[in-house]
């Protein structure tokens, strides 16, 4: 996480063509109830839809300018976790986490319009699962495992779904942890999984079971692309377009064409 802050901060103070935001979130999902990590007097949050995808309505977001204000608020959040003690783990996280960077980048072009590109980095930490009979787990304990198990098999199914060709529905909002990671998994985005293994004999089970899961989690195939306004879209595939075009006329010419480089031309307007 601390490599993480630091490139992006590096790659946008080496851009000075661009004015750049950069906020944070910190949440955790607890027994699936959605709750701020960033404001402990803030009750249960909802999720939320709008065009472009899923949110938390009400979480708390800090502007950040160093790669130190990040780890800040991380530190800050971190303390606020649910943990609790279990045969296994002495600390073992009793929720999952999700820590959001959003940056926002703003580019004036030649005519003085003002470009804004979205992004945003979601670093998850997923609770382990859990069998009662190695946790010990009982009363809060294995309702909260109960809950634990519940949304990791949801983000289970979630990702045989998204492997399978045949499959028509994608339940992802079967829990809160897969709605809010709708976009990372299945939408316009680059995931990277880490799967963590137990080298004991004893964990035998689980490790073979987490290998199946990452195994399927590796067949999910993204298609992401740049967030930015549908004008500018626009703009970008008629020059694509019309670099494609002009190089099938070259070949076909032989390669005595003699194209000028300039703007690309609107359909329906001068060239």
């Amino acid at each position: 996480m601390p490599r993480a802050f630091d490139n992006i901060m590096q790659q946008i103070g080496s851009d000075t063509k661009k004015q750049f935001l950069a906020r944070v979130s910190y949440l955790e999902i607890y027994n699936e109830e959605i709750r701020d990590l960033l404001n402990k007097k803030s009750p249960k949050l909802d999720l939320r839809d709008k065009d472009t995808g899923v949110y938390v309505k009400d979480l708390s977001t800090f502007v950040v300018k160093t790669p130190a204000d990040m780890m800040k608020v991380f530190v800050e959040g971190n303390v606020n976790r649910h943990v609790g003690a279990t045969n296994m783990n002495e600390h073992s996280s009793r929720s999952h986490s999700v820590f959001t960077i959003t940056v926002e980048s703003s580019e004036v072009d030649a005519d003085g319009e003002a470009h804004i590109k979205v992004g945003k980095l979601n670093i998850v930490d997923l609770a382990g699962s859990e069998r009662q009979s190695k946790t010990g787990a009982t009363g809060t304990r294995l309702k909260e495992a109960t809950k634990i198990n519940l949304s990791l098999s949801t983000l289970c199914h979630v990702i045989s779904s998204l492997t399978d060709p045949k499959c028509t529905y994608i339940p992802y909002r079967d829990s809160k942890l897969t709605r809010i990671l709708q976009d990372s998994l299945g939408g316009n985005t680059k995931t990277v999984m880490i799967a963590n293994l137990g080298p004991a004999d004893y964990n035998v089970e689980e490790t073979l079971s987490t290998l199946r899961y990452a195994s399927r989690a590796k067949h999910i195939q993204n298609k992401p692309r740049i967030n930015e306004d549908p004008k500018d879209a626009m703009i970008r595939e008629f020059h694509d377009e019309i670099t494609r075009l002009r190089e099938q006329l070259a070949q076909l010419s032989g390669g005595q064409i003699n194209v000028q480089a300039g703007q690309p031309g609107i359909p329906g307007e001068p060239g």
